[in-house]
């Protein structure tokens, strides 16, 4: 499983190999590597949600605009 889908780093060209030694913490998928992972499959939906809030309340901050200038009249009803 693991290694073979970090396996598929080692194709890229140069820094391939080290790359993989990188992420896998050693030579071979071991307790190291199964840390990592466990690690930012736990950070990541922290970092998702975050940037999510950060999308939906930037155009409040902002203030939204119509930049098309199309009039719309839902805001009448």
């Amino acid at each position: 499983g693991a290694t073979v889908i970090t396996n598929l780093l080692s194709a890229i060209p140069y820094i391939g190999t080290n790359l993989d030694e990188w992420i896998w913490g050693g030579f071979s998928v071991d307790k190291a590597t199964l840390t990592r992972f466990f690690a930012f499959h736990f950070i990541l939906p922290f970092i998702i949600a975050a940037l999510a809030m950060v999308h939906l309340l930037f155009p409040h901050e902002t203030g939204s605009n119509n930049p098309s200038g199309i009039s719309s009249d839902a805001d009448k009803i």
